[in-house]
Formats: structure tokens, C-alpha cells, sequence
């Protein structure tokens, strides 16, 4: 047993000298220290267990210790699999931080009291804990009562069910109505956001122009946040589009695959790990929660969250991907 002192985290692995060992961050003014990376457990639920033990483990190895999950991933199974695998890894829950999401059911959204509480009571279950860190709520309901989640939010925290609180998909307008009822401050939004998928930059970057990138898409999240202190997590990294494929090779990326080749030998790293440092590079504190079930991908993210990537470089990938500058 192999204890790392700056990260507080005790682990069954070889000692940090060895091994690239993941940056921390903040989760808004929770006082949670946590991974700057996350595994997002998505497509978990069909791999054999000894494929999910090897990426759940390679994962604490280097340091990853928050893993983000939702009721509606496989239906469930994503939780139950994760649950299964840590218990055959022997790992302590104590030092894991998990994140579950709720409120997409079949065909709509519901931010009802019975249902939030329900909804905890099976995620708990089935990740075999007491207790969730983070609670997410994971579409905007625009049928949302504010009254009716805090309610709920507030027997959760005062059970001990759920530590902390926050939100997924949700722009400005929307945390402040909920936020307004609330007792307990939102720390996160999970968002989605890649090299590809650049909306929460790209108006802040094109202010007053007559181009589709000043069209204002999400209220300002981005500054938002910052300002509020609330975390982002960027969900689908490598995505473009809404889940239309990996940009990194593909055909309709050319420009910003010649760039990312050049950049990736001039770094020693791979793609899918610039990929996530150019993320890691803005100044917003960003969590990438990682979808992939690749250990080996894992090691290159983690690899590349090293580097330091010069401003004109994350300028150059930015407008390799088709974006313009004023």
C-alpha cells in the first residue's frame, strides 16, 4: 500500500514517482479537492468485469478519484458495474469522490420531489453507498418548481444522502431561478464542450459581429460561472456535435488534425491527450469528465494534463477547428 501525501489518497499502486499523476481542482466553494479529470462511467454497463476492473483501476492508479455516473446510464447497470468492480478491487469507498445525475425519464424531464428523492434512494443502491458527493440534475424541466427541489435537496443533505449539489445543461437564467430557493449554494454544470464544440467561447470571442459565432447560445455560462464560482464539467471532449463522432482523424476535421499532429510531436503527446490539456488550459478551472473505456487513453490524458500549452498554441487549435478571430 502506497500512500501519496499530496493528494491525501491512499491506493494499492506503485509510488507517484513512477507514474504521471493527475492535477486537483476545486468543485466551486464545496471544499472538495478533487481530480481535474473525471471518468464518466456512460458506457460501462456492457464491458466484461475484467475490462472494467483494469480502467477503474489504471484510473485510481493515476490519481483520478472522482467518477461521474447517471440513473439513466445503461438504465442503471453503469452503477451497479462500477459498484461491482470497486468491490473487487477492494477499493475504500472513503476515497472515491462519486457523482450521479437524475431527472431524464422516458421521453421527459421531471424535477419532482418524489422523484429526485426516488431517484437517489436506486442510485445508492445500486453504487452500494450511503451517501453521493455530488447530486447533479441533469436537463433543465422547464415544469421545474424551484420550492419542490429544494425541498427535496434539503431532506437529502439533512439524511446524508447527498454532500453536494448542481446542475447539468443549465444556462444562467435557469441556476438563478433555482438557486434563488435553494439553501445550499450549486457547485458544478456539466456542460458540453471540446476543440469541436466550442459555443460557451466562441460568443465571448466574436462581441457586436454579424457572424454565427456571436449568437448568443447559453446566456453567457462560461463568465457566469466563473463568477459565481460554480465548477464546469466538460462532457464529451473528443465529441463533435451531439454525439456525431471524434473529431481527432476525422475527415471533416483536416485542418485541426494537421495542427494537432504538428503540436502532438512538438509536446510528445497523443491527441486524445492534447485534446484534454487544451481543455485543462483555460483559466476557468474546467473538470474534463472523460467517456472513453480505454485504460491506455486514460495514461495519454493523464500524460498530457502535464504539459504546459503556450497561448498561442490554444489559439492556433481553436482556429484550426473553423473558428474565426476578430
Amino acid at each position: 500500500m502506497f500512500i501519496c501525501e499530496n493528494l491525501r489518497r491512499v491506493y494499492p499502486v506503485a509510488p507517484c514517482s513512477t507514474l504521471p499523476f493527475v492535477k486537483t481542482l476545486k468543485i466551486g466553494t464545496s471544499g472538495l479537492e478533487v481530480s481535474e479529470v473525471s471518468l464518466g462511467c456512460m458506457r460501462i454497463g456492457g464491458m466484461e468485469p475484467a475490462a472494467v476492473d483494469e480502467l477503474i483501476k489504471t484510473s485510481v492508479d493515476l490519481g483520478i478519484d472522482f467518477y461521474d455516473h447517471a440513473d439513466i446510464y445503461g438504465g442503471g447497470k453503469c452503477e451497479e458495474v462500477f459498484a461491482q468492480s470497486v468491490a473487487r478491487l477492494g477499493i475504500d469507498r472513503h476515497k472515491l469522490v462519486l457523482q450521479s445525475k437524475c431527472g431524464i425519464r422516458q421521453g421527459y424531464f421531471d424535477f419532482s420531489k418524489e422523484h429526485i428523492l426516488n431517484s437517489v434512494d436506486g442510485i445508492l443502491k445500486r453504487l452500494a453507498t450511503d451517501y453521493l458527493d455530488v447530486l447533479l440534475l441533469h436537463r433543465p424541466d422547464t415544469l421545474v418548481e424551484p420550492e419542490e427541489v429544494a425541498d427535496a435537496f434539503s431532506q437529502l443533505q439533512d439524511s446524508g444522502k447527498v454532500r453536494n449539489f448542481g446542475v447539468s445543461n443549465f444556462n444562467p437564467g435557469q441556476i438563478r431561478l433555482l438557486q434563488a430557493s435553494l439553501p445550499m449554494k450549486l457547485q458544478a454544470n456539466q456542460l458540453q464542450l471540446s476543440i469541436a464544440h466550442t459555443g460557451m467561447i466562441d460568443r465571448g470571442l466574436t462581441v457586436n459581429m454579424r457572424h454565427d459565432n456571436s449568437i448568443d447560445r447559453d446566456g453567457g455560462i462560461l463568465d457566469y460561472c466563473r463568477l459565481e464560482k460554480i465548477t464546469i464539467q466538460a462532457w464529451s471532449p473528443f465529441q463533435y456535435g451531439f454525439f456525431e463522432g471524434v473529431f481527432m482523424d476525422s475527415p471533416k476535421y483536416p485542418e485541426l488534425n494537421k495542427v494537432l499532429d504538428r503540436l502532438c510531436a512538438e509536446y510528445g503527446v497523443t491527441k486524445t491527450g492534447m485534446a484534454i490539456a487544451w481543455i485543462q488550459r483555460h483559466p476557468a478551472k474546467i473538470q474534463s469528465v472523460l467517456g472513453t473505456t480505454s485504460p491506455d487513453r486514460v495514461r495519454q490524458v493523464v500524460e498530457a494534463c502535464q504539459i504546459d500549452l503556450s497561448r498561442p498554441h490554444w489559439y492556433e487549435i481553436y482556429r484550426a477547428a473553423g473558428n474565426i478571430l476578430p
